[in-house]
């Protein structure tokens, strides 16, 4: 995302996200969500007794769809981890949007099991493990992308080239060329030479040597 530039010529400010960085950090999050989703399975058959995913006799991990549910829980933080990626490339106020795309999201997935045949306590069950992984993601993947901006500016105008002014300022003149005038202020205007003028009795100024006379009432 860039900015426009600054009216002393400093140059545009580009915000760009660290790839190496942001890619780290979006890596870990899909490794804590597969966990999250794998926690949340084992407290919700082992500790609390509801069959979630799986029917009861398959134990405290139950079956394979266990081993699917954590690979789309991390599948859906890569996901997310690119969509807020390109939001950062391009759209204003990213985070705002991310904010938005992921609580919805979330929401729809807190929500589906609701619709299923299965009993109550499981629907509630998997709701929360939803819930609880799409806050873990919005909230791991917005501090990685606050962590991962990078802040330029972009060289600024070569040597010669004006700078783009501020508003209401006068551009700037060439050596040796006239100020322009602000708005409303006269313009100087130009004296015209005169002779010197002498009084009656009194020697010309502009003899050398000579001194004006005092006036008779000066006496």
């Amino acid at each position: 995302m860039s900015y426009p530039a600054s009216p002393n010529g400093a140059g545009a400010i580009r915000v760009r996200p660290d790839a190496a960085q942001f890619w780290a950090g979006a890596a870990a999050t899909a490794v804590v969500a597969a966990l999250i989703a794998l926690v949340g399975i084992l407290v919700s058959r082992w500790a609390l007794g509801i069959p979630i995913l799986a029917p009861t006799g398959d134990g405290a991990w139950g079956n394979a769809h266990t081993g699917e549910y954590a690979l789309l829980a991390a599948l859906a933080a890569l996901i997310a981890a690119g969509l807020l990626y390109l939001l950062e490339l391009g759209a204003p106020a990213p985070r705002v949007f991310f904010g938005w795309i992921v609580g919805l999201a979330t929401l729809a997935a807190v929500v589906y099991p609701f619709s299923t045949s299965a009993p109550l306590e499981q629907k509630t069950a998997t709701a929360i493990v939803n819930l609880i992984l799409g806050i873990a993601i919005a909230s791991l993947l917005s501090a990685v992308s606050a962590r991962a901006i990078r802040i330029s500016r972009t060289a600024p105008p070569a040597y010669g080239q004006p700078r783009p002014q501020e508003y209401g300022q006068p551009r700037p003149q060439a050596y040796g060329q006239p100020r322009p005038q602000e708005y409303g202020q006269p313009r100087p205007q130009e004296y015209e030479q005169t002779e010197p003028v002498n009084r009656p009795g009194q020697p010309p100024l502009d003899r050398p040597g000579s001194s004006p006379t005092p006036p008779n009432d000066w006496r």
